[in-house]
């Protein structure tokens, strides 16, 4: 079976967000053994596994990402769009826009204090496309 659903993140400020209910919600009964592979369609933003538990890591993450890539930099030429868009570029390459998570007996085989992140890197990137592939038995 290989099952391909494209839907659309509501929006949300700049941060790490814990998105991984909202993409299960998307989908259909996941297969009893398989891969989920999602792909978010924009460059100023990215997808992440991490924690899942703690708040705190998420807004730490969000401040060592606004640390290690600032705004308004005076060699930036991608300017236009905003102090966050060029650092929102920068930063959804370092994360990337990808992952692929195993499905094992009908559910996502993340380990205990895993989730999935969108990590927003612009001040209003507004809703976001997702693009799931499933593939399984």
């Amino acid at each position: 079976m290989i099952l391909q659903i494209e839907f659309t993140l509501k929006a949300r400020p700049r941060g790490f967000h814990l998105i991984t209910r909202e993409v299960l919600e998307h989908l259909p009964p996941l297969p009893g053994t398989g891969l989920l592979h999602l792909l978010i369609k924009h460059t100023s933003c990215a997808l992440s596994i991490n924690e899942n538990a703690d708040p705190d890591v998420r807004g730490d993450m969000a401040r060592i990402f606004d640390r290690l890539v600032r705004e308004n930099e005076p060699y930036y030429n991608h300017v236009l769009e905003g102090a966050d868009d060029m650092p929102a570029h920068a930063k959804s390459t370092l994360c990337g826009v990808e992952l692929t998570v195993p499905v094992t007996k009908g559910r996502l085989n993340l380990g205990t204090w895993q989730g999935i992140y969108l990590c927003e890197f612009r001040d209003y990137g507004g809703p976001r496309r997702i693009v799931a592939t499933l593939t399984g038995e």
